[in-house]
């Protein structure tokens, strides 16, 4: 959802509902939606993905980072985000 506000979720295993807002809902919205293939800051472009993760995981929710090789003419490396539990989805918020 290209306009969303919030996302209120719950993590497998714990009941406490958690709200992200802004960039930090945007970004957990792609990592549900991408599922165990993960998000790359290449296929779902964002300007700081990293402090996203950040935050998610600051707020409760596991995620994974991989580091992958990527080609072309600037080689080198890109994370590659995966949730590491599954979550569930109570509210989204359209901005």
């Amino acid at each position: 959802m290209a306009n969303l506000k919030s996302i209120t979720i719950t993590v497998e295993g714990d009941t406490t509902p958690r709200t992200f807002k802004g960039r930090d809902a945007w970004a957990l919205d792609n990592l549900i939606n991408a599922g165990s293939k993960g998000c790359t800051p290449i296929d779902h472009p964002g300007p700081r993905w990293s402090h996203y993760v950040f935050k998610l995981r600051r707020g409760g929710v596991g995620v994974v980072t991989h580091d992958e090789k990527h080609s072309g003419p600037y080689a080198g490396t890109h994370a590659r985000y995966v949730l590491s539990v599954p979550v569930t989805v109570i509210e989204r918020r359209a901005a």
